[in-house]
């Protein structure tokens, strides 16, 4: 079987998968997610094998020492799969759930209802336990998937669907709501993304040249973001302990994620005071600084910041700093260099604070606090399938209720129009 009709085989068992899934109760999906957890645990031995496999693989393809370790699966990390698992089977179900009915003049109750998205296709790169985080969100919400892993990582997701395809049917619930692409053939990402009857809404996971061939060719709606260019701008008349505590830990708390700190803006009246504290703490970090010329003037060491400084999202211990005239004067270079995935205003004014919330076009605003509260479960969520930049549909950490749609639902007692 070539790869065209492997992958249209795929789509069509998962879109049958979907209607089943759909109609399923809560506790049958509980059940699949509790089974999977169970076998899983019992089968450590294969997966540890399978995983040796695909690190021998990955030595000897030359496999970088980072993706390396991004592919291990290690017992301590099997262990957090089965526990998250068990945390997502605890989840409340958003499917079903009936909100905003209104009775209208002529009789009938309007509202809206939560339904899964149909069939969801994971895209993503050498975590192994990604399968399992992908596939438990996406059942839980009522939905089928097709994961489509990277190619270092295959006998490791292969192992784990066989586990996730038992628990189904240990469930009652078709082993195809869940089905793991086998092939390491490139064309079967570029057909995955380009099958609008069986495929419903894409979600890649990985670095930002994924993330652009998939949003470049995808003929489905995607859930994404590119960059991760964060800002944090402490005001005028900001508390400068607090100011301190955010700034250094939303750059310094983890350096290769998407909601770090890459721009840090200062009211101009603020920072002949706060830019020699944090130039201290970041050097005890390790964190290089990359400022404007107000900056430089009253941070020597700092090195001066290009235009691409701007527009860096640099995932390790390097910062941009500017000084600016005033809130406006932040929220342009927002407005210009930012990602629209998390700004963070550290102000003791009210007024100024709401306007940032208002005005500031990202996925998260927030006030006083760090940009790396930006994640799933820090929001509540309990676990999240990515974050998303994008307008439309889900925005932010996209969690179960961001796997489901709404439509509505009208009931009525006999009611005609006139």
């Amino acid at each position: 079987m070539d790869v065209e009709q492997y992958m249209q085989q795929l789509g069509s068992q998962a879109r049958a998968a979907a209607r089943q899934v759909a109609a399923s109760t809560t506790a049958a999906r509980n059940n699949a997610l509790l089974a999977a957890r169970d076998l899983l645990d019992a089968a450590r031995p294969e997966l540890a094998a399978a995983n040796a496999e695909d690190l021998q693989r990955g030595a000897a393809n030359g496999l970088e020492g980072p993706l390396m370790d991004r592919l291990e699966l290690t017992p301590a990390r099997i262990d957090t799969m089965l526990e998250g698992l068990t945390q997502v089977a605890s989840l409340a179900d958003p499917v079903g759930a009936i909100s905003d009915m209104n009775t209208m003049p002529s009789g009938i109750k309007v509202g809206r209802m939560r339904v899964p998205l149909g069939v969801i296709g994971i895209i993503y790169e050498s975590r192994p336990n990604v399968t399992v985080e992908a596939a438990s969100l996406c059942l839980k919400s009522g939905n089928a998937t097709i994961l489509r892993g990277g190619s270092e990582a295959l006998s490791s997701n292969l192992a784990i669907a066989r586990c996730l395809a038992q628990g189904l049917e240990q469930a009652g619930l078709p082993a195809a709501a869940v089905q793991v692409v086998d092939t390491t053939d490139r064309a079967a990402v570029g057909r995955l993304i380009a099958m609008p009857e069986f495929v419903d809404v894409i979600v890649p996971r990985g670095g930002k040249g994924l993330i652009e061939r998939i949003s470049a060719d995808a003929k489905v709606p995607v859930i994404k973001h590119l960059d991760g260019v964060c800002h944090v701008y402490i005001d005028e008349g900001a508390d400068l302990d607090m100011a301190e505590s955010i700034a250094v830990n939303a750059k310094t708390q983890r350096y290769g994620t998407c909601n770090t700190m890459e721009t840090l803006l200062v009211h101009a009246a603020e920072a002949s005071a706060i830019l020699p504290r944090l130039e201290q703490a970041y050097g005890s970090a390790g964190v290089e600084l990359r400022g404007c010329e107000r900056t430089r003037a009253i941070i020597a060491g700092a090195v001066a910041a290009s235009e691409e400084d701007w527009h860096a999202e640099y995932l390790a211990p390097i910062l941009a700093v500017r000084v600016v005239d005033d809130m406006e004067q932040a929220m342009a270079h927002i407005d210009q260099y930012s990602s629209q995935h998390t700004e963070s205003i550290v102000t003791a004014d009210h007024g100024r604070a709401m306007r940032f919330l208002r005005e500031v076009d990202s996925s998260s605003v927030m006030v006083n606090a760090s940009t790396r509260f930006a994640d799933g479960f820090e929001y509540g969520l309990g676990a999240e399938i990515g974050i998303s930049t994008d307008k439309l549909h889900a925005r932010g950490p996209v969690g179960l209720e961001g796997l489901t749609s709404q439509k509505y639902v009208v009931m009525g007692e006999g009611q005609v129009r006139t």
